[in-house]
């Protein structure tokens, strides 16, 4: 039967297909990420900004599809996580504003919604780069207003949607030379497609019922917001042994062996205040624990990871304990200073320099608008700066200063190297402008370097690349490959130093060693003897050795 008209009810079951598609395909969008490094988080960004999403919807009970828009944008924008995630908020932002005003949608007004959420999301970035989602996003809109002007059936433009996605998707390797060379398709491109095609699921009336949507209380059941607050004034910041409160959703893989016990047993052993149910479809998780990428690593053997959160609890401890002491304590600092970081060593070393927040966070968990928002909203400070240090990062901080009246300058520190230089540049007295421009300028100075693993072959500038051996990685290029870690830390310090070099600081993660770091320190100062050398524990996960070189 033919459909004409996008009521509620419609518009609903589109939002829930399409993160419903989403969800079960993140594996598979990750998967895509162009360098085979163990963080390819697209997939997950796009999920977990899509799941905000439909949970606005949920929560809302109009009856206008405008309406319901509006919600859904503000759930994306709220929830947006990495570059793909917030591409994805101002798609339907610029969606919302066509709609805004509308009880239900023809095909007409529909078509023209998603090319003005392209035209809005073109706006968004500053440099708009072909063969991205942006691309697939202009396919699908374009072959959307093509099919609107032959046919008001809305299932017949939203196939023609879906098919110019595909055929977006399909040039991206053509477009960007990146992803013809490795032999993949943009993983953001991919996602929006899966999305579209959740879409025309919904307006089919193609709905799963078992499609399991949780209900507040379910997503609460295992800890509420009093829980960690109620105990803070009852033991002291160095008191707390398992510092992140971490949570997870886990859609299990029928295929995969899950037992609860089992489950319960080995997780119990990376932390305390353990919660964990699960029924035939889902697990979920709450535990305070040092390792929260371990936490996630396990859940990830059972199935796709929905819903996961991270809480740095002596962070949030200290802010309680200050605020309690000293109420209007916020009333003296002139500059609020957010960075991003993971590592307990490299967020103390952020703290030292002078960031008075640090959202955990970083590779393979792109913090929301949101985390920024509740520092930016209840500050005393006159201004503030961002330190994303993640390129995928760097978007949704932008986001969240333009949402906000306070003065924000969003520094493009790329990597934790970076944002370390910008804060030893920072300067109390000058004012925020004066400090942005010192800043901006210093982090053009350094070099940033990192040894990872590889997870699948594949040749990336000539060079070849097998899944298991470590590659060194400079200023986001790939330069070199060893089967040892050590001599890919060493081969890509040899890449980075110049004759103008004069400091290397190493910061060795989680999966490397002090004693192998020593041993390294010894080995590279004996080589290039003129060089200040620096080692620091950065606890960092799926980098065993970050390098900064000055």
């Amino acid at each position: 039967m033919s459909k004409q008209i996008i009521d509620s009810d419609i518009f609903r079951d589109m939002i829930k297909m399409g993160a419903h598609r989403l969800n079960k395909n993140v594996d598979f969008i990750n998967s895509l990420n162009v360098f085979p490094v163990p963080d390819g988080d697209t997939g997950t960004n796009m999920n977990l900004t899509f799941q905000s999403g439909a949970k606005f919807v949920n929560e809302s009970e109009s009856k206008s599809v405008g309406e319901l828009a509006v919600s859904f944008s503000k759930g994306l924008l709220m929830g947006a996580r990495g570059n793909s995630g917030v591409i994805s908020s101002q798609i339907f932002r610029g969606f919302q504003k066509s709609v805004s005003e509308k009880e239900t949608l023809d095909a007409k007004s529909f078509a023209a919604a998603l090319q003005q959420g392209v035209d809005s999301a073109y706006k968004a970035v500053m440099k708009p780069v072909e063969g991205t989602i942006l691309t697939v996003a202009k396919y699908a809109a374009h072959s959307g207003l093509e099919a609107a002007n032959q046919s008001d059936d809305l299932a017949e433009v939203m196939e023609a949607v879906v098919k110019g996605a595909k055929e977006g998707l399909k040039k991206t390797p053509d477009l960007l030379p990146v992803l013809k060379e490795v032999g993949v398709v943009d993983s953001g491109g991919q996602g929006l497609v899966f999305l579209y095609e959740g879409f025309l699921n919904g307006i089919k009336g193609e709905v799963n019922d078992d499609v399991y949507t949780p209900s507040d209380e379910q997503m609460n059941e295992m800890v509420n917001a009093a829980h960690h607050q109620s105990v803070q004034s009852q033991l002291a910041t160095n008191d707390i042994e398992f510092g992140y409160c971490t949570e997870m959703m886990i859609t299990l893989d029928p295929e995969v062996h899950f037992d609860l016990s089992e489950f319960r047993t080995y997780l119990d052993q990376l932390g305390n205040s353990l919660l964990a149910v699960s029924d035939d479809e889902v697990a979920k998780v709450h535990v305070h624990t040092e390792s929260p990428e371990k936490v996630f690593s396990y859940g990830a053997q059972f199935g796709q990871l929905g819903k996961i959160k991270i809480d740095n609890m002596r962070l949030q401890h200290e802010t309680i304990i200050e605020n309690d002491s000293n109420s209007d304590k916020g009333d003296d600092i002139t500059t609020e200073i957010i960075v991003v970081a993971q590592g307990k060593g490299l967020i103390e070393l952020m703290k030292s320099l002078g960031a008075t927040h640090v959202i955990t966070g970083g590779q393979t968990m792109n913090p929301s608008t949101e985390d920024f928002l509740k520092i930016l909203n209840r500050t005393h400070a006159k201004n503030a700066i961002i330190l994303p240090n993640n390129g995928n990062v760097l978007m949704t901080a932008q986001a969240a200063a333009s949402s906000v009246d306070l003065p924000v300058e969003v520094i493009a520190t790329k990597s934790i190297q970076q944002g370390i230089s910008a804060l030893f540049s920072f300067v109390k007295e000058n004012s925020l402008s004066e400090n942005a421009e010192m800043m901006k300028e210093d982090i053009m100075m350094v070099k940033s370097g990192e040894v990872t693993n590889a997870v699948r072959d594949t040749k990336i500038n000539g060079i070849e690349i097998h899944s298991g051996d470590f590659m060194g990685i400079a200023d986001g290029e790939i330069v070199t490959t060893a089967e040892r870690r050590p001599d890919a830390l060493i081969q890509l310090i040899e890449h980075m130093i110049d004759d103008d070099s004069e400091i290397v600081s190493i910061f060795y993660g989680i999966d490397a060693s002090k004693r192998e770091a020593a041993k390294l320190e010894s080995e590279i100062q004996k080589k290039y003897p003129d060089l200040e050398l620096e080692i620091h524990a950065g606890d960092q996960a799926v980098y065993p050795y970050l390098v900064s070189v000055e």
